[in-house]
C-alpha cells in the first residue's frame, strides 16, 4: 500500500511526542507498572522511546551504513536522576525535536543502515512513526489516560506490521512466524467506523508458502471487527480479544495463533 508522506511521518512524531510527554507532566507514577510491557515502569517506556529517538537521529544524520551501537548516541540513556518528570519531559522533547530535524534534512530517499531491507530515511520516519504511536497507547494505558490516533496512521501502522511480519518470515526462518506457514487460513480485520475511502479492512492470507496480505472485504477463517484504534491495538496485543468494543467471529483460535507468532523480536 502506498505510504504517507515523508512531511506527514515528520509531522505525527512530532505530535506524538508532543502527547507522550502530557503523560510524564500529568503526575501519573512514573516508577509504576505499564501493564502492556510488565518488565517495565512507565519511565522506563518512556527512557526506551526516547533512546530509540537519539539512535535513529545518529543513524541518520550521519548516514550510517551499518548499525550503530546504543552506547554511540549522545544522552542515550536519559536524564542521570530517575523519578525526575521535569528533566525526563525536557530530554524527551530534545529527543524528539533532534530526530525530526534530522528526517527532515535528509528526506526519504537518502540511503542509511536498516534492519529490514529497506536503506532509506523514508523507512525510519515511518517505523518512528509507528514505534511512538504504539508505545504511546502503553503509557496512556499505564497512566489511565485516554488514547486515539488519527485513522489514517491507524490504519499505516496495520500494514507496516503486516509487511514486517512478510520480511521476518523471508529473512529469520528460525523466528516464531514460521509456525505461521501451513494450510490455507484466513483473517480478517475490519474498521466498523472508518470512512469508506481509507479502505481499512485487511485480508491475511497463511499458507505453506508464507503469509501474504492485501487492503479489502472478503470473507475469512476468522474476522475482527471494531473501531479502528481498537483493531490496531488488538492487533499489536495492547488490547484483549474480549474487549467490548471487539468482535471476534469465527475461528478465534487461529487469531490467538497468529498474535502468539506475528512478531519481530
Amino acid at each position: 500500500m502506498t505510504r504517507l508522506a515523508h512531511d506527514r511521518y515528520c509531522d505525527e512524531i512530532a505530535h506524538q511526542v508532543g502527547l507522550l510527554r502530557s503523560v510524564v507532566t500529568s503526575g501519573a507514577d512514573l516508577s509504576g507498572t505499564v501493564p502492556t510491557c510488565p518488565d517495565w515502569s512507565l519511565e522506563d517506556l518512556v527512557r526506551h522511546l526516547g533512546g530509540a529517538l537519539r539512535w535513529v537521529e545518529l543513524i541518520v544524520r550521519t548516514r550510517a551504513q551499518e548499525e550503530v551501537p546504543e552506547e554511540g548516541v549522545p544522552g542515550f540513556a536519559g536524564p542521570e536522576a530517575r523519578g525526575d518528570a521535569a528533566a525526563l519531559d525536557a530530554w524527551l522533547a530534545e529527543s524528539g525535536e533532534q530526530v525530526v530535524a534530522a528526517l527532515r534534512e535528509a528526506g526519504p530517499d537518502t540511503g542509511v543502515w536498516s534492519w529490514a531491507g529497506d536503506l532509506s530515511c523514508g523507512f525510519w520516519a515511518r517505523r518512528v512513526t509507528h514505534e511512538i504511536t504504539v508505545h504511546r497507547a502503553d503509557a496512556a494505558l499505564a497512566a489511565g489516560l485516554p488514547y486515539d490516533v488519527a485513522p489514517e496512521v491507524a490504519a499505516d501502522a496495520i500494514d507496516e506490521w503486516l509487511q514486517i511480519v512478510e520480511y521476518v518470515q523471508r529473512t529469520a526462518p528460525d523466528d516464531a512466524v514460521r509456525e505461521l506457514r501451513g494450510p490455507v487460513r484466513s483473517i480478517h480485520l475490519h474498521a466498523t467506523d472508518a470512512r469508506p475511502e481509507l479502505d481499512a479492512e485487511w485480508l491475511i492470507e497463511l499458507t505453506e508458502d508464507g503469509v501474504s496480505w492485501r487492503r479489502g472485504h472478503e470473507k475469512a477463517t476468522v474476522a475482527l471487527r471494531g473501531p479502528l484504534t481498537s483493531v490496531l491495538l488488538a492487533f499489536y496485543r495492547r488490547l484483549p480479544l474480549d474487549a467490548e468494543e471487539l468482535e471476534v467471529l469465527g475461528d478465534r483460535k487461529l487469531l490467538e495463533f497468529w498474535l502468539e507468532r506475528a512478531t519481530f523480536g
